[in-house]
């Protein structure tokens, strides 16, 4: 079994579409072993996406993750991290596939819908960022 970190992203969550995502994920075979719903400052949002910090879209990434509340989750299931991005889908959701979080919920590259972790060490540092301890 592996985890992978996940979030609903703020517009998912305005759309009031996290019942059906969450549906999803536990259709699609995964546990949800942690899960919660937050509102990110600006600043808990710079950290989260520190390694982007040098990019033209970070400061407008951190304005809308910070813009509303979101659900972060721990997600476990076998290969985790490549599941949860298959169902994702493309970052953009013109080009992901049909039956897709981002394709079925997002809007724009932009406004996506969701959020995973890409590697087994980022969501090491992504479940850490947002679980602290026994949660998980």
């Amino acid at each position: 079994m592996q985890r992978t970190f996940a979030i609903i992203k703020p517009d998912a969550v305005k759309k009031g579409v996290s019942g059906q995502i969450l549906a999803r994920i536990e259709g699609a075979g995964f546990t949800v072993r942690g899960m919660r719903m937050i509102h990110m400052s600006k600043g808990e949002a710079e950290g989260f996406y520190h390694v982007h910090s040098a990019r033209p879209f970070f400061g407008g990434l951190t304005d809308f993750m910070s813009s509303g509340p979101c659900v972060v989750l721990c997600l476990e299931a076998p290969d985790a991290i490549k599941q949860w991005r298959d169902l994702m889908g493309a970052t953009d959701p013109a080009k992901a596939e049909a039956g897709t979080m981002r394709k079925d919920f997002g809007a724009s590259i932009d406004n996506n819908a969701t959020h995973g972790s890409d590697a087994p060490e980022t969501a090491a540092f992504e479940l850490g960022y947002f679980f602290r301890g026994m949660e998980l």
